[in-house]
């Protein structure tokens, strides 16, 4: 048997709770992966908050899109992966697990030397983000708006578009513009007065947009400060997005399936050699799923919240080949600026 979290109603994060499942053997094509991480992400919440529906029939609903493990069992007709490989899951119907089933084709081999908790929030972020720079064409030479350039896609496409050779502008709350910075952007506080704002720090003017905020003001300040709609992209903003005229990007259609898809392995090698980065903002134990959710749902944590299974944690569990113990507080590991916090030993058994 394995714990994995679900949601058995529609609603808030009381309604996660932790039960025994028995995943069964791999079917065809099929992975059966012992999870060491599963990265946290907004459409977590979004399925069982009732934002996209609240069909009974889904309940109780898995949850989590992307992960990190080790295959413990292969199916029939799986080729290429073996028993003991580490690899990086996405996308994945249920991460929240000690283990859970997978499709072979969802696998990437994981790096050595990248860490579990890294490598269980790559892919989604990075993907997504992948997917809105090519939607938006952007390359070398470039002016690029981000919007929430601190968040999970923000913050990576705030570093792919950089590594294009493309001017980065990001909009963040002010305790946020150092991580900005840092990123390799310039960052602006959102709020009355954007358009000016971005106007200041692009004076010869703004090629492209990536909206992950998804707010009235990113969208109205998007379509002012860029003369090509084409070139503008929300991920958030649906609704209004398509009012505007803009490129709306859900990530639901096959071609854009397929350009997420083709997008890992390069996420992967760019994260293996260095030039990208996770910043992991905070970690829970599995049973502490809700309590990781309210933290996310609060919009203010840079970076990306990471769940560790409990049975992982009390063992304490390697970066892959590196061996290094890690811990797995039910706390952040940042203080109230985003800045690292303490982290509490942990000593292997």
């Amino acid at each position: 048997m394995a714990r994995v979290v679900v949601a058995t109603a529609y609603g808030g994060p009381e309604v996660l709770h932790l039960i025994d499942v028995d995943p069964g053997p791999p079917g065809p094509g099929q992975v059966l992966l012992e999870v060491r991480a599963a990265g946290v992400n907004p459409a977590d919440w979004k399925r069982y908050s009732g934002a996209w529906g609240t069909d009974p029939a889904k309940l109780p609903m898995r949850l989590g899109f992307e992960a990190s493990g080790v295959v413990r069992a292969v199916g029939p007709g799986v080729a290429d992966v073996s028993v003991g490989d580490e690899v990086i899951a996405y996308p994945v119907d249920g991460a929240y697990a000690e283990q859970v089933l997978v499709p072979a084709t969802s696998l990437v081999p994981k790096p050595p030397l990248l860490s579990w908790e890294k490598a269980a929030g790559l892919l989604l972020a990075g993907a997504t983000a992948a997917h809105a720079l090519k939607a938006t064409a952007v390359g070398a030479g470039d002016t690029v708006l981000v919007h929430g350039a601190s968040g999970g896609v923000g913050a990576m496409a705030v570093r792919l578009a950089h590594l294009k050779g493309a001017r980065v502008i990001g909009t963040a709350s002010p305790a946020n513009h150092e991580y900005v910075l840092d990123l390799g952007a310039t960052p602006i506080a959102y709020g009355p007065g954007l358009e000016r704002r971005v106007r200041e720090a692009a004076p010869a003017g703004v090629h492209a947009v990536v909206d992950t905020a998804g707010t009235d003001e990113a969208l109205e300040t998007s379509i002012a400060v860029v003369s090509d709609l084409r070139r503008v992209a929300t991920l958030a903003g649906f609704a209004r997005g398509t009012q505007l005229g803009i490129q709306v990007l859900g990530g639901v259609t096959a071609k854009e399936i397929a350009i997420r898809a083709q997008a890992r392995h390069r996420l992967v090698e760019l994260a293996a050699a260095g030039r990208l980065d996770v910043r992991i903002a905070a970690k829970y134990h599995l049973s502490d799923a809700a309590k990781a959710h309210r933290l996310g749902m609060g919009g203010r944590t840079p970076g990306k919240i990471i769940l560790v299974p409990d049975s992982v944690a009390a063992r304490g569990h390697e970066h892959g080949s590196a061996g290094k113990a890690v811990a797995a507080d039910s706390e952040p590991k940042t203080d109230g600026r985003g800045r690292p916090g303490r982290r509490r030993r942990i000593t292997r058994h």
